[in-house]
């Protein structure tokens, strides 16, 4: 598939983007030459592969959503006991946007 000149300055125009006029030749080669490339990949015959959703053979593990504290107990009064500024059983920290 070839493009002329003409029409990729009027795709250039619908696409807001500026051309040289003097690269219009050049450009509209690049692109019948990646369209021709398009051409061929078409033309493959695909109908037994499967689509290819990672490169790699590893999967991702999932964990349980669980709260794992490696057999540590966790004291909340304790916690608050020590932090600087604790209301309704929550941290208190200093506000940094106005």
């Amino acid at each position: 598939m070839s493009l002329s000149p003409q029409e990729l300055a009027k795709i250039a125009n619908l696409s807001r983007l500026a051309v040289d006029e003097t690269q219009c030749c050049a450009y509209a080669d690049s692109i019948g030459k990646i369209l021709s490339m398009m051409e061929v990949l078409s033309s493959v015959d695909t109908d037994d592969i499967k689509p290819l959703t990672n490169v790699h053979d590893g999967v991702q593990v999932l964990r349980p959503d669980v709260v794992d504290l490696n057999g540590l107990a966790v004291n909340r009064e304790l916690n608050q006991a020590i932090a600087p500024a604790v209301q309704d059983g929550l941290y208190l920290v200093p506000q940094v946007i106005e």
